[in-house]
């Protein structure tokens, strides 16, 4: 009987994914509300690998858009990205869905079709792994056309933006002295947080100015460190990132208005916009470059051609591939830099090393009886050693 309730209760419990909606058109603004277990619901065509790590990060169990998550028109990464992990996600139910899906309802997504209760709120389709690798494989057949858009949009954003990219005209001053230094730049992207874990040993040894970029800023204070600059919207970052920094840079739009730039005056801390029509992780490399560094090490920053088609319907690439251009051979990503120090035997480790044959020695000494003449002689020795150390790994 127990098992046969059991298998009963089993028959009778609603099939799908539940949780709580969070609704808005405005992906920027929905992120700031979405919690675990929370079901999405926003109207972005084409949704990128950037946006869905950031619903991920939030934990939400699902993802209803209003609008086709893949176009065709170029191969954005982000619903592969989000199915691989076990998001549902319904697509196209129509910008109705909006209007009949309020803030705080819990719904539950089976098929391709949103549930209030039992009843029947919208209709779409549901993604699945087969489906969106066909999708995305009829997208790669369109990458000409959007390589020849990208062309014609950086020429019109060279025009446009040509005496900051050529000539540093605009960049802010900023009170953190670059020049001769080495910078590092974190941004909010793919793994960025074990990235810069990685790069402890650079940080510590080499000292670079740490800018965080939007995310990375409180990445920065989440690793234990105090970011030098931050660059992007400061109501996006923490409060302990923007008052831990020098100075707070804020992307200005043409008219000059800068989105954010009241909160961190409420904060007391000090701040500069940088009018600009390139992307916050653009302007941080364009500020370290005009301002003299001598190495520019990105984490969280992609740009390969994937991330550049990926980001194609946002504007960015042509400020994204020209500054890049701008930067040459100033710029490294921190997977190489971690790499190179990873194969670097510590200065710790050797010293560690020779500290333990120093000691094994001594005590054999004493233990045979030689003499304090002996020991002396070691201990000379071993000063010797250990000037030696010094002198080859500094």
């Amino acid at each position: 009987m127990k098992l046969s309730g059991m298998l009963s209760r089993a028959q009778h419990e609603p099939q799908g994914t539940s949780g709580v909606a969070r609704v808005d058109r405005r992906a920027s603004e929905l992120l700031r509300r979405l919690g675990p277990g929370d079901i999405a619901v926003l109207d972005q065509v084409d949704i990128d690998r950037r946006l869905a790590e950031a619903l991920l990060a939030a934990e939400v169990v699902g993802v209803v858009n209003a609008s086709p998550s893949i176009s065709g028109r170029y191969p954005n990464l982000g619903p592969e990205l989000l199915v691989a992990s076990g998001i549902a996600l319904v697509d196209d139910v129509g910008a109705a869905a909006l209007r009949e899906i309020k803030d705080g309802m819990r719904l539950r997504l089976h098929g391709g079709v949103v549930y209030l209760g039992d009843r029947e709120v919208a209709r779409g389709v549901e993604q699945t792994e087969a489906a969106v690798a066909d999708a995305l494989i009829e997208a790669r057949e369109g990458m000409s056309a959007q390589l020849e858009a990208f062309s014609a949009n950086t020429i019109e954003f060279l025009r446009r933006e040509r005496e900051l990219i050529l000539d540093g005209v605009g960049v802010p001053d900023v009170p953190v002295p670059m020049r001769d230094r080495q910078v590092l730049v974190v941004a909010g992207g793919p793994r960025h947080a074990e990235e810069l874990r990685r790069l402890r040993k650079y940080v510590r040894e080499h000292r670079p100015v740490l800018v965080g970029v939007d995310q990375g800023a409180d990445t920065l204070c989440d690793a234990g460190y105090e970011p030098d600059l931050i660059v992007g919207d400061p109501a996006a970052i923490g409060a302990v990132a923007l008052r831990a920094c020098a100075q707070v840079v804020v992307p200005a739009q043409a008219d000059g208005h800068a989105p954010g730039l009241d909160r961190v005056q409420d904060l007391g801390v000090g701040a500069v916009t940088f009018p600009a029509a390139g992307n916050a992780e653009d302007l941080a490399l364009l500020l370290a470059e005009a301002h003299g560094a001598s190495l520019v090490v990105t984490v969280g920053l992609r740009a390969g051609l994937r991330e550049f088609l990926d980001r194609g319907h946002s504007g960015s690439n042509p400020s994204t591939f020209l500054t890049r251009l701008k930067l040459g051979g100033k710029l490294v990503e921190g997977e190489a830099v971690a790499a190179l120090h990873r194969s670097r035997v510590s200065t710790g480790a050797v010293a560690l090393l020779v500290g333990s044959a120093v000691l094994v020695l001594v005590v054999a000494l004493a233990a045979s009886g030689v003499g304090q003449v002996h020991l002396d002689a070691a201990g000379d020795g071993i000063a010797a050693l250990a000037r030696w150390v010094g002198g080859v790994f500094g």
